[in-house]
């Protein structure tokens, strides 16, 4: 590039995307004159899906701004909780996610999940075709412009990743309503209902059930109803806490 030199100056929260050099206070960007404000924070290293308002000496402005010579440029983080408009708050989560899928379900968040890699391509389509927030450590995949919107997970362990999403989204919390499986609904079962899924200490010990309306699972109070629980509470004390 060798045109317009503008200032950009990245919020703290986006250190994690741009080199050291750039992580406190303004610095010198060289643009091609044409590009857009858009463009060039991606270039940068921030995904947009990751920035929030974009001020040009001090005023607001769209990605699609094409920077003049002398602009001094503020990334900010995204508002939270950030409002997801459009459609009902919903997500999709990539192959490396699964943990986090399946708590997300756990307290009633409609979360769609690949188990599988099916590439890029197809996931940002697949966001876009079910207006679905695609959650992802891949930042390359949160650039690719065919997707509908998407966040980037910020940890790597589970218990920060759902913290982080719950507190960025807020989503509404519905506990012990979706299958941790397939995420379709659950509904009240009887033991008859779900026998012949069960072992026999399991017909023996326990007589409250519930099934998976789409893929038929049985679900129960067992062993791991405490911890699982536990990850409920917390959730919702969550919730309480910013209510």
């Amino acid at each position: 590039m060798n045109g317009p030199e503008i200032h950009v100056e990245f919020a703290p929260e986006l250190a994690l995307f741009v080199p050291h050099g750039r992580r406190s206070g303004a610095t010198a960007v060289v643009t091609d004159g044409a590009s857009t404000l858009g463009h060039v924070v991606e270039s940068l290293g921030v995904p947009l899906t990751e920035a929030g308002a974009l001020l040009v000496d001090g005023r607001q402005v769209a990605t699609s701004h094409v920077p003049a010579a002398g602009e001094h440029v503020e990334v900010r983080p995204v508002t939270r909780p950030q409002a997801v408009p459009g459609a009902p708050l919903r997500f999709l989560l990539d192959v490396h996610l699964g943990t986090l899928a399946r708590r997300l379900r756990l307290l009633g968040v409609d979360t769609a999940y690949e188990s599988t890699d099916i590439g890029d391509p197809a996931l940002a389509a697949r966001s876009a075709a079910e207006r679905r927030v695609l959650l992802s450590r891949d930042r390359g995949l949160l650039r690719r412009r065919e997707l509908w919107a998407g966040a980037f997970v910020y940890s790597t362990k589970p218990d920060e990743q759902l913290r982080d999403v719950l507190d960025r989204f807020a989503p509404e919390l519905r506990p012990w309503t979706r299958c941790t499986a397939c995420n379709g609904p659950l509904e009240e079962a009887t033991k008859e209902q779900v026998a012949d899924r069960l072992e026999d200490g399991t017909q023996r010990t326990y007589d409250v059930f519930a099934q998976c309306r789409d893929c038929g699972r049985a679900y129960w109070r067992g062993a791991h109803h405490e911890q699982l629980d536990a990850i409920v509470q917390e959730a919702l004390s969550m919730r309480t806490q910013r209510g």
